[in-house]
């Protein structure tokens, strides 16, 4: 069986990070899939999917270590007009960040469960909203 769900969430501020751990453990469970594979991805280029432990200060030290790799304010050659499109790039930093942290995560999938640590949690990660965002989880499995 392969099922896609395609599943949206709206960010509050302009980075954060958005635990939906429990939406993706929820779409695993009504799959009905017991052996399998779970993928996680982001449809933005200036938006990441990331894992990590779930405490809040360890979410604030991953979006302002971000910000210190790639600043929203910097001297990118993205920042300016944009002959593809006619639109003004502005977001370089966004877009820098979504490459750093990644656009997906996977897991196994084992008794109809996740098999992740116990500590670790999925993140959609905003690196340019507040935006109401698409994220995708595909489930692979018998």
């Amino acid at each position: 069986m392969i099922k896609l769900t395609k599943l949206t969430v709206q960010t509050r501020r302009s980075q954060e990070l958005v635990d939906v751990t429990d939406e993706v453990e929820r779409v695993v469970a009504e799959s009905g899939v017991g052996e399998g594979l779970v993928y996680v991805m982001t449809s933005h280029t200036s938006s990441g999917v990331l894992v990590t432990e779930g405490l809040e200060c360890l979410e604030r030290d991953v979006v302002a270590h971000l910000e210190r790799l790639a600043p929203d304010q910097g001297d990118y050659w993205h920042n300016r007009y944009l002959d593809i499109d006619g639109r003004l790039g502005f977001n370089a930093g966004a877009h820098l960040k979504g490459v750093i942290s990644g656009y997906f995560a996977y897991f196994p999938i084992s008794g109809g469960k996740i098999v992740k640590g116990g500590r670790q949690r999925v993140y959609f990660a905003e690196y340019d909203g507040p935006l109401s965002r698409e994220y995708y989880v595909q489930v692979i499995g018998e």
